[in-house]
């Protein structure tokens, strides 16, 4: 069903809400877009006006890997400054609530945490770009660390103190999902009442893979994006309104 308005849409939201147990939400880039941070793929995105950087050239390549610290330290001001958004926050209302186990993520920017969702159950498929690790010796490194010695040495990658190579911790393309977080969100989708794939293209795999887990599982499939996806006609629920409008009736106060 693709709710013709956007009233339709939040009271068949809220009669599924309501009659769930267990809502496993899947977030992507659209939910936060209200925050200040671009998505990817859309018209003006990241990834119009830059390519990724590919997980093997930013290891082969110290050039690669000063331009992949050059665009995070230019995106500071996005990430730095963005605020949770009324979708994070209707989400941590119903975690709140105890009708969300977890979130599940395909977000870096850590705004499920800091909308209340404790960090332990927000499930990161795509890693966070909100601190960095050494790829040999996994130590964290702070942002502000990494800035100021990458600006002081003329925009030159650092290297961590073992002589490994630090990146943001985040997946890049080519690199290896994170197989953990993979499994709990394919446990989650499996044993919930109520999906929610909220701003996502549901085009990046084995990720878009969940919804239809659930959905073979016995959940409700609601999906709340701008744009169409392939998966719209087996959803109960499609909602094409803004994230922000559509998610902000069940916000608890």
């Amino acid at each position: 069903m693709i709710a013709s308005d956007l009233e339709t849409a939040v009271n068949r939201l809220r009669a599924l809400i309501e009659a769930a147990g267990r809502i496993v939400p899947f977030t992507g880039a659209g939910i936060s877009t209200e925050c200040g941070i671009p998505d990817f793929r859309s018209p003006g995105g990241l990834w119009t006006k830059n390519q990724p950087i590919p997980f093997d050239a930013y290891l082969a390549s110290r050039k690669m890997r000063n331009e992949a610290w050059r665009r995070r330290f230019v995106m500071d001001e996005h990430f730095a400054k963005a605020k949770p958004g009324r979708g994070h926050r209707a989400l941590a209302s119903l975690y709140r609530a105890g009708k969300v186990p977890a979130v599940v993520t395909q977000n870096i920017d850590n705004l499920h945490q800091d909308s209340g969702v404790a960090p332990q159950d927000v499930v990161e498929l795509h890693g966070n770009t909100t601190y960095a690790t050494c790829l040999d010796c996994a130590k964290r490194y702070e942002l502000a660390e990494i800035r100021q010695t990458f600006e002081a040495s003329a925009e030159q990658a650092p290297d961590c103190s073992c002589g490994g190579i630090i990146k943001t911790a985040t997946v890049s393309f080519g690199q290896a999902m994170p197989v953990e977080a993979m499994r709990r969100a394919q446990d989650l989708a499996t044993d919930c009442d109520l999906f929610l794939a909220i701003g996502s293209s549901l085009v990046v795999w084995p990720a878009a893979s969940l919804p239809l887990l659930a959905k073979r599982n016995g959940a409700a499939l609601v999906i709340v994006n701008r744009e169409p996806t392939e998966f719209d006609e087996v959803a109960d629920l499609v909602v094409r309104n803004d994230i922000g409008d559509a998610l902000g009736p069940f916000i608890s106060h």
